[in-house]
C-alpha cells in the first residue's frame, strides 16, 4: 500500500508539472479567444516590431500603454503565439524592461524581475535554445540589483556556459568574470573552481576570435575587458606550476599541431614560466619551426590561388613579367573599381619604371583614373611617362613635353591633396626644362598659347616658359 501511494503522489506531480507546461506553452490555434489573442497580437506588434528594450523606452505614453496592455492580453491567452514564434515571451521582456526601469516601487520591480526571468523559462521550455536565452537570463539577472552578484547569477552563468559551449555569446565574459572575482574574494569559489570557470570563459573566447568571422571582434574586445576584471586576483589563482601540469600532456600528445603549441606557450609564459627554461625553449622552437613550415604551405597555396596577391608579391620579388601576367589574370577574377583601379595602376608602374614602355603606362594609368576619382597618383604617373617620352625628342618638343608633364602634377593635386608634396617636387624638378620665351618668339608662340606636343604624347598645351 505504501508503494503504491508513493506511486500515486509521483504520478499527481508529473500531471501537475505536465499540465503547467502546457499552460505556458499553449497557442491560440485551438483557443476559443483565438481571434482575440490575434487582434491583440497584430496590435502590440505593430508598436513593438523591431525595436529592443532600450528603444521601446522612447515611444509615447500613449503607445506603450496599448503595446502593453494587448501584450497582456495576447500573451494570457497563448503565451506560446501560434506555436511557431517566441515573440510573445520575447516582447514581453522587453516591455517588462521598460515597466522595470521607469518603476520606482521596490516591490513592483522585484516582480517584474521575476517575470522578466520566468520568460526566458518558459520560451526555453516550449521553443528550446536554452543555451542562447540562458545566456540572455543570466546576463539580464546580473545587472538587476534583486539578483546581482547573487549565487543564483552565478549559476545561471554557469548554466548558460556549460549549455552554450563554444557558441555562448560574448556578453557573459564580463560580468562572469565580475562574478568569479567577488565569489572568489568572498571565499564563496575555491581555487580550484575559479581556475576550472576563467578558463571556460578564456577557450569561449579565443575560439571565437580565432573562428566566429562576424562576431570575433566582439569576443576580443570581451575578453580584453574580462582580462582587466581579473588581473585582481590572477596571481592568486593561477602560478607557472599549475600550467605545467595542466598543459604539458597536451603538448606532448598534439606536437603537429600549431594552435595547440601556440596556446600552451602563450598561457605558460602568461603565468610566469621562465622563457630560458629548458622546457619552454623546446616548446617555442617547435611552435617556430611547425608556424615555419605551415607558413610557407598556406603562402604557396594562397599565391597559386589568388592571381591578385601573386601578382603584389611578384612584383615585390621584381619578377615583373611574370607580376604583369598575374596582374591581368588578376582582372579577370575581380568587378571591384577599387580594387581594379590598384592593378591597373600596379601595372602603369611596371611598364614605365621597370620595363620603360610609357606608351603602355600611360594607357593602364588612364584605366586606372577612369576607376577611382579623385585619385591624383595616376596622373603623377602620366606626368613622368610625358618627361621620359620627352626625352627622345628634339629640344623643342622635349620642353613642350615638360609642359605636359607639369601640367599632370597640378592636376593631380588640384584632386588628391594626398599626392601634392610629390607633385610639387616633381614641378620643382622641371621647371628650368621649360622652353625658353626667346624659343617661342623665334617660332611666333607667345605665352599662353595652345600649341601640340609631339613625341608621340599627342596632348595640346598652354604654352609657358621658365623665363
Amino acid at each position: 500500500m505504501k508503494v503504491l501511494r508513493i506511486s500515486f503522489i509521483a504520478l499527481m506531480l508529473l500531471s501537475f508539472f505536465s499540465a503547467s507546461l502546457m499552460a505556458q506553452c499553449e497557442t491560440w490555434n485551438n483557443s476559443p479567444k483565438k481571434e482575440e489573442a490575434e487582434n491583440a497580437h497584430v496590435l502590440y506588434r505593430g508598436i513593438v516590431k523591431g525595436k529592443d528594450a532600450a528603444e521601446l523606452e522612447s515611444v509615447s505614453a500613449e503607445e506603450f500603454k496599448m503595446a502593453y496592455t494587448n501584450w497582456k492580453k495576447a500573451y494570457d491567452i497563448a503565451p506560446a503565439a501560434d506555436g511557431q514564434r517566441p515573440s510573445h515571451y520575447s516582447d514581453g521582456r522587453n516591455l517588462l524592461k521598460v515597466k522595470y526601469k521607469r518603476t520606482t516601487d521596490e516591490a513592483e520591480k522585484k516582480e517584474i524581475a521575476a517575470k522578466i526571468l520566468e520568460l526566458y523559462d518558459q520560451q526555453a521550455q516550449c521553443y528550446e535554445n536554452e543555451a542562447f536565452l540562458m545566456g540572455r537570463k543570466a546576463f539580464d539577472m546580473f545587472y538587476m540589483p534583486e539578483y546581482g552578484y547573487r549565487e543564483a547569477t552565478y549559476e545561471a552563468f554557469k548554466k548558460a556556459l556549460e549549455l552554450g559551449g563554444n557558441d555562448a555569446e560574448y556578453i557573459l565574459l564580463e560580468p562572469m568574470a565580475q562574478l568569479l572575482v567577488y565569489f572568489y574574494k568572498s571565499k564563496k569559489i575555491d581555487q580550484a573552481e575559479t581556475q576550472k570557470v576563467y578558463s571556460q570563459l578564456e577557450e569561449l573566447a579565443d575560439y571565437n576570435i580565432e573562428n566566429n568571422e562576424r562576431f570575433g571582434a566582439y569576443y576580443k574586445d570581451s575578453k580584453a575587458r574580462m582580462t582587466s576584471q581579473f588581473k585582481e586576483i590572477e596571481d592568486e589563482v593561477f602560478d607557472c606550476a599549475y600550467f605545467k601540469k595542466k598543459l604539458l600532456p597536451d603538448y606532448e600528445a598534439n606536437k603537429d599541431s600549431l594552435n595547440i603549441i601556440q596556446y600552451v606557450y602563450v598561457k605558460l609564459r602568461q603565468q610566469g614560466c621562465d622563457s630560458t627554461e629548458a622546457k619552454m625553449v623546446e616548446i617555442r622552437t617547435a611552435y617556430e619551426t611547425l608556424a615555419a613550415k605551415i607558413n610557407i604551405e598556406r603562402e604557396k597555396t594562397r599565391r597559386d590561388s589568388n592571381a591578385c596577391y601573386d601578382a603584389s608579391q611578384l612584383q615585390q620579388e621584381g619578377d615583373y613579367s611574370r607580376a604583369l601576367s598575374r596582374y591581368e589574370e588578376c582582372l579577370t577574377t575581380t568587378t571591384e573599381p577599387e580594387t581594379r583601379a590598384q592593378v591597373y595602376y600596379s601595372i602603369a608602374s611596371i611598364k614605365l619604371y621597370r620595363q620603360n614602355n610609357a606608351g603602355g603606362a600611360i594607357s593602364a594609368a588612364r584605366q586606372a583614373a577612369s576607376l577611382k576619382s579623385g585619385w591624383g597618383r595616376p596622373y603623377l604617373l602620366i606626368g613622368d611617362a610625358y618627361a621620359k617620352m620627352g626625352r627622345g625628342c628634339d629640344d623643342w618638343n622635349s620642353r613642350l613635353a615638360v609642359i605636359a608633364a607639369i601640367e599632370k602634377y597640378s592636376y593631380a593635386k588640384s584632386i588628391d591633396g594626398d599626392v601634392a608634396d610629390d607633385a610639387n617636387k616633381r614641378i620643382g624638378q622641371y621647371s628650368d626644362a621649360l622652353p625658353a620665351r626667346q624659343d617661342g618668339f623665334m617660332r611666333g608662340l607667345k605665352e599662353g598659347q595652345s600649341v601640340p606636343v609631339g613625341c608621340g604624347i599627342g596632348e595640346t598645351v598652354r604654352l609657358r616658359f621658365k623665363d
